[in-house]
């Protein structure tokens, strides 16, 4: 269970002396270094080292202070007031005050940014004083403050000095390539998809850090060269670890693996409102995906089990919904997913009028999650057994947004890890019907559309009893399996490997935090 990676702490064996360099490796890039720019775990994960928001994740996944020492809810009106922590400064000195939240705040909520979707709830945002400031929600949110624990604060007078004002999600400002934050390192260099580093930051406030004097990330997509890197001794660390190659780091002196599972469901979805199909060579004037029989049958035509045992080396949950077991909504009362069942398939094709089948178009990722393209290969082949004939294309993470928000896809593979550790995040996210100015559902890219499901989402947001609230989202759950809004495949494995010498700690977000990094 997704529980077991929260326990995954190593402890740390004392701090050297000496300085000590740390060199680590992940499949993906952070694009940008702007805080407000991409909504998406490889950017937050590695500026959560660099800048802070009023809240943050401990090692045990809780919520805990950082720039904001303390919050309680507003005195006769629905939101939350946070008390700010003092003699806090940026990198470059400038001290940090409530005014330097209200402009991240409406920086990060404004149309360019694309994570504007956490302050869905937000109605106003008021400085009190320098260090007192009040965000007021639209209705009573008692998770708003979990909501909010990767937002992350900018200096305004640096950003209006160098014209970043607002994010550039699809270009570039100063703020892609630049960093002022008040975390514990601070950007040293930065070339893009070669080499980023890092270096402590001797002003931060806090203290709990092991003894990282320079950390460097070498971006590298191909699984083989990254394991070799690693067993040469060219880096320390490396995430995520082929799964194949498991067993060979663990069999190697001075090298060992961590593993868990993280809270990612991975899944498919479809174009819910495209009329037609981009990558058919035979239905041209319809999209057979607007059919939910269509899109159960896709569902009833994946092995999950042989996807686990061949692609995934057995270390896979399958998952019936977009958050796994254990995360704070999950649905007891629908955990049941749709069988592999082939033939099942087939008479569903035919009642939907295709009983040859048809052909579409696949879109993957092959650098974003474990095994993707493999799996999307797999899972192609499946489809093709019962007359769904798949054109996979498969595209670095880099791009693949980007095509995503162009609906260029019939179908398209998503990892999602909810950032509150609640199902109420993707049903906002990924289930809500797209909708610009309430700032909800902004990565719903096929627009999934339940008049119901919108309905339920502020009710979820505000309801107290916890049997109440789980009643409507065991509702949401079952209305988006029937109609299968998405198929939801299984929960990503957590896959660490590391010299000996090296004590981290696995979030079962996947975030690498670096303060938490000891070399021994």
């Amino acid at each position: 269970m997704w529980s077991a990676a929260l326990a995954a702490v190593m402890a740390t064996a004392g701090s050297a002396a000496m300085a000590e360099t740390f060199r680590w490796a992940a499949t993906t890039d952070p694009q940008t270094m702007d805080p407000h720019a991409v909504n998406a775990a490889p950017v937050l994960s590695f500026l959560n080292n660099v800048y802070e928001g009023l809240v943050r994740r401990g090692r045990d996944m809780s919520i805990e202070p950082s720039l904001a020492t303390s919050w309680t809810p507003l005195e006769g009106e629905n939101g939350w007031r946070f008390t700010l922590r003092e003699g806090v400064t940026f990198h470059d000195g400038a001290a940090f005050t409530a005014e330097d939240v209200l402009f991240s705040y409406q920086r990060a909520s404004d149309e360019a940014s694309d994570v504007r979707s956490w302050f869905a709830p937000v109605t106003d945002v008021r400085v009190v004083d320098d260090f007192t400031i009040d965000f007021v929600t639209n209705a009573p949110n008692p998770l708003f403050p979990d909501s909010i624990a990767n937002f992350m604060i900018l200096d305004s007078g640096w950003a209006a000095a160098n014209d970043a004002a607002l994010p550039a999600r699809d270009a570039e400002n100063y703020a892609t390539r630049n960093t002022n934050g008040t975390g514990p390192f601070t950007l040293a260099s930065r070339d893009p998809g070669v080499e980023t580093r890092l270096v402590p930051h001797d002003g931060w406030w806090d203290t709990d850090r092991g003894n990282v004097t320079e950390a460097v990330l070498t971006p590298i997509g191909n699984a083989a060269t990254g394991l070799a890197a690693l067993l040469s001794g060219e880096i320390d660390f490396i995430e995520p670890v082929p799964l194949q190659d498991v067993a060979q780091v663990e069999g190697r002196d001075g090298f060992k693996v961590i593993e868990g599972e993280e809270t990612r469901v991975i899944m498919f979805g479809f174009g819910h409102e495209h009329d037609t199909l981009l990558y058919s060579s035979d239905v041209t004037d319809a999209n057979p995906f607007t059919d939910p029989r269509v899109r159960l049958a896709a569902a009833h035509a994946l092995n999950i089990d042989a996807i686990d045992r061949v692609v995934m080396r057995g270390k896979i949950d399958a998952a019936s919904q977009l958050v796994p077991a254990g995360i704070s909504g999950y649905s007891e009362a629908n955990a049941k997913r749709p069988a592999y069942d082939p033939d099942r398939a087939r008479e569903l094709l035919a009642e939907a009028g295709y009983p040859d089948g048809f052909s579409f178009g696949l879109k993957c990722t092959n650098d974003r999650y474990i095994n993707d393209e493999a799996l999307c290969r797999a899972a192609a082949s499946m489809f093709a057994a019962v007359g769904m004939n798949a054109e996979l294309t498969t595209v670095p993470v880099r791009n693949y947004w980007e095509q995503l928000r162009a609906d260029d896809f019939d179908m398209y593979l998503l990892g999602w890890s909810p950032g509150t550790f609640d199902a109420e995040h993707p049903i906002r996210f990924l289930l809500h019907s797209q909708d610009d100015e309430k700032k909800l559902g902004s990565w719903n890219f096929g627009n999934y559309s339940n008049a119901r499901v919108d309905e339920l989402l502020p009710q979820i947001q505000q309801e107290l009893v916890p049997a109440t609230r789980q009643s409507l989202i065991d509702e949401i759950v079952a209305i988006t399996q029937e109609e299968v809004a998405y198929i939801p495949l299984y929960v990503q494995p957590l896959i660490w490997a590391m010299k000996d010498n090296i004590d981290v700690t696995q979030r079962a977000d996947n975030f690498f935090m670096l303060r938490w990094v000891s070399v021994n």
